[in-house]
């Protein structure tokens, strides 16, 4: 048997061709490498996003924190849970975390009886697989949107600080306060480059057992990934939309215009 001549690469440094587009973009591309593996540099980067991918999963929501901040501006808040109690259960059950506890429905249930009230949108904030993008992200986002909401003149219900949260949690809070308006912000599912990627969920008339194909979906919403300000407006154009035409999800379409910041350039769509 002949044996082929092992290949040999040289120990220094190799620069990848692609290495200037790395300015561009968080993905993992142009590492270059050493010898026949990548830098060592470059796996330290990679074992430190993988763990704060981890942290974002486990880390839990400072509800009382959140509850704080909102306070200071001026915004009521309830916090609630789900029937999934504890990290481990809520991993391995995501049924559980699509409906509240009985003390949650409850809690719900009693505050709706002693404020008699109607309301049109319901924000409910929960932990999903990365309470750290909440924490990061939410407070600004549910900031920014209130001036919009009183514009339309839409009567905001309390804040609801969901754990143990999936999207479909949402729904049964709106249908607890009766608002045709739901938003659910939450936690994705944290990437190697994206622990702090904040989900919104737009639902019109949500209901319990509403099928996913009645959301709307604005994604990675962080510093890094999609503005607040971008988020917020393409938010309020869906609801404006779906308010005036009583439908949201694959019936609604998303047709919200970026303005560029150049008056030089022409507007173009998102996407």
């Amino acid at each position: 048997m002949k044996l082929s001549k092992l290949e040999t690469f040289p120990n220094g440094f190799h620069e990848d061709p692609w290495h200037k587009l790395k300015q561009y973009t968080d993905a993992r591309i142009a590492m270059g490498r050493v010898g026949c593996s990548i830098p060592t540099q470059e796996l330290l980067k990679f074992q430190l996003s993988h763990a704060q991918a981890k942290d974002a999963v486990f880390h839990q929501l400072d509800t009382e924190n959140m509850q704080a901040r909102l306070r200071d501006l001026k915004f009521e808040s309830l916090i609630v849970e789900s029937k999934a109690t504890d990290k481990e259960v809520y991993l391995k059950r995501p049924d559980l975390g699509r409906e509240l506890s009985d003390q949650a429905q409850t809690q719900l249930t009693t505050y709706v009886q002693q404020h008699s009230q109607k309301y049109d949108v319901c924000i409910v904030v929960g932990d999903g697989l990365s309470a750290r993008a909440i924490e990061e992200n939410a407070i600004a986002y549910i900031n920014a949107l209130r001036e919009h909401i009183d514009a339309e003149g839409w009567k905001l219900a309390p804040i609801v600080l969901a754990t143990g949260s999936r999207v479909a949690l949402g729904d049964e809070v709106a249908q607890s306060f009766n608002a045709p308006l739901l938003i659910m912000l939450i936690g994705e599912r944290p990437g190697l480059s994206s622990p702090d990627s904040m989900g919104v969920y737009y639902t019109w008339k949500a209901r319990k057992g509403s099928m996913d194909s009645s959301r709307n979906c604005i994604s990675n919403v962080r510093p890094a990934g999609l503005s607040i300000q971008i988020a917020t407006q393409r938010l309020m154009a869906l609801m404006r939309n779906s308010f005036k035409l009583q439908l949201s999800g694959v019936d609604l379409k998303d047709d919200h215009v970026v303005p560029l910041q150049s008056d030089e350039h022409r507007k173009k769509l998102l996407f």
